[in-house]
């Protein structure tokens, strides 16, 4: 029997922001950390044809806009928004003067499509997904030998082979969305988001392709062999031994500080994008701790008053107390511990990278790069909390670096 997982995307009533599996560690304290283990051996088991169905897995597509529609719980007019549909004055737009009036260029373009498309449809909840296209960004490439019909509508290329179902579906459409998070309540300012879309509600749309971003298959290609299955096992195996010997008070600490959470998170980002990884943790806890003193430090330069300088100075002392020498090796063992699951991750991942039926590239200026998708996101069906699988390395390499051509950069994006 799986112990379920449940985590902490959704807390927050809208699906604005998805926190990756190894950062649960440090925004979660001592439950975030244990259900970041359990939801890599829920994956893992699921995988390896041991589980019941309490995982459900979906792709995260690198789209771009997201867009927002269904009914407005006010009037009951069909609507399409951008992510202001949840500012406190909800910004929805009902026609096309009203897209208009607050939006121009591609996004204009797209909003207007995805109304066209989508307002003859029976969409009875506010649902979000992320365009993919509309009919004048498919492109015909061939990559390899291999013709294809191709989409970029951010970092990667979306690339399916011409003389597919597939394409030709994709090629009729006018705009092609994938679909992912429901919200329903009787207000905007009460709607609580959930994971998945019931697509029988958009059965009645006209020119679109419409996807949700489930997983269709996690058997026979996926199945992890025994090898596999005692390599993931062993990474967990280090992720909960070096959990055991945290000290729950360092953990709750941060938990309960996100300030200290979020300086971590930072300096982890800092080398990230820098592509580099962290392999020895005592020189990246010395880091941290130098990191924090230089930002304290421009804090206090760019204070003018020697009021203002002490009160940066004391600031810094404060938050130098938990940064401090006798904290270093609980730090360590947090980062030895983001280090374990984030393995664990990159082995599943690699696992549900070949499930895929788009192929997927990166446009560099010397021609197209096998890629990975962005990531994935697993969904416990039991209690609805959710954890993000990304190849941080791969994907912020690819999103940062200028050889890499974005969508946006395209000719017909200018």
């Amino acid at each position: 029997m799986i112990k379920s997982f449940t985590t902490y995307e959704l807390n927050e009533e809208k699906n604005t922001h998805m926190t990756h599996i190894e950062d649960q560690v440090i925004y979660g304290g001592v439950k975030g950390a244990r259900d970041a283990i359990l939801a890599l051996r829920s994956l893992r088991d699921m995988l390896a044809g041991n589980a019941t169905k309490s995982v459900d897995v979906t792709v995260k597509w690198d789209g771009a806009p997201a867009v927002f529609v269904g009914k407005d719980p006010n009037d009951g007019q069909f609507f399409v928004a951008k992510k202001g549909v949840f500012n406190a004055t909800p910004k929805v737009y009902k026609s096309h003067a009203d897209i208009d009036a607050d939006t121009s260029g591609d996004l204009s373009v797209k909003l207007k499509a995805a109304f066209d498309a989508l307002k003859s449809a029976n969409i009875s909840d506010v649902i979000q997904g992320d365009i993919m296209y509309v009919k004048d960004d498919l492109k015909k490439e061939t990559i390899d030998g291999q013709e294809y019909i191709t989409f970029h509508p951010n970092t990667i290329v979306y690339a399916v082979p011409k003389a597919t179902p597939a394409a030709k579906e994709i090629s009729k459409a006018k705009i092609g969305i994938v679909w992912h998070t429901t919200y329903k309540g009787k207000t905007f300012e009460s709607m609580k988001a959930s994971y998945g879309v019931n697509m029988n509600q958009l059965k009645g749309s006209k020119g679109a392709w419409n996807q949700d971003a489930k997983l269709r298959d996690l058997s026979g290609t996926a199945t992890l062999t025994k090898a596999d299955t005692k390599d993931v096992t062993a990474s967990l195996s280090m992720a909960g031994k070096i959990f055991r010997k945290i000290s729950s008070t360092t953990l709750k600490q941060i938990e309960n500080n996100q300030e200290f959470a979020r300086m971590i998170e930072t300096y982890n980002n800092s080398k990230v994008r820098k592509g580099q990884k962290v392999t020895n943790t005592t020189k990246h806890v010395a880091g941290l701790i130098r990191f924090i003193n230089d930002k304290y430090g421009k804090e206090i330069d760019k204070r003018k008053t020697s009021k203002g300088k002490q009160d940066q100075i004391a600031k810094r002392d404060d938050v130098l107390k938990f940064f401090s020498a006798s904290n270093k090796a609980n730090l360590k063992l947090i980062f030895d511990l983001q280090n374990a699951i984030a393995d664990g991750k990159h082995k599943i991942i690699n696992k549900l990278n070949k499930l895929g039926n788009i192929d997927t590239f990166v446009k560099t200026k010397r021609g197209f790069q096998t890629t990975g998708v962005e990531g994935f996101v697993a969904i416990d069906k039991l209690k609805g909390g959710a954890v993000k699988l990304v190849d941080r390395m791969e994907f912020s390499a690819n999103n940062f670096s200028p050889n890499v051509i974005k969508g946006w950069d395209k000719p017909s994006r200018s």
